[in-house]
């Protein structure tokens, strides 16, 4: 039995094998591993009893799940209107101009990924973007220069 397969196998054992259960596994994995391999779906489906596509489909239908391979720094801009009328443009073009990557890419050294999300709930505080799960509000593009020049001396 491989890694994952193990991994799985415990994440049933303590959640269940019911439909039910998929939402708190899928979780865990994030948790654990950051993203959703193919293995892991397959996985998952076998242990759940479940097809592969609807594990798939009812990961990928949330922003949080990641389905692919990304950086040791998960970079989610919120791309609200709200956000958008307060800079996030301006702010997107530091994130990119720092780290050299557009939306959807990962740096060469796999430190960081970029995508944009929907609202994270800091409208009031925009434009607002999360690293992995820390929260930053009411950013400038020196603002996020200085926050990325932090996690790049990590």
């Amino acid at each position: 039995m491989s890694n994952t397969e193990n991994f799985v196998k415990e994440l049933a054992d303590k959640h269940g094998r019911k439909r039910e259960s998929l939402m708190p596994i899928l979780q865990e994995v994030i948790d654990a591993r950051r993203y959703l391999s193919d293995e892991t779906v397959v996985n998952i489906a076998r242990e759940l009893d479940m097809s592969a596509a609807d594990v798939y489909g009812t990961a990928s239908f949330y922003s949080f799940i990641e389905t692919k391979e990304v950086g040791q720094y998960s970079i989610r801009l919120c791309k609200t209107i709200v956000c958008d009328m307060k800079g996030k443009e301006a702010i997107l073009n530091a994130i990119e101009e720092t780290l050299k990557i557009k939306i959807g890419q990962t740096t060469p050294d796999r430190k960081f990924s970029l995508s944009t999300t929907n609202c994270l709930g800091w409208c009031h505080k925009g434009p607002a973007m999360l690293i992995n799960d820390e929260v930053f509000t009411e950013l400038t593009p020196g603002k996020v220069i200085e926050i990325l020049e932090n996690y790049m001396n990590r």
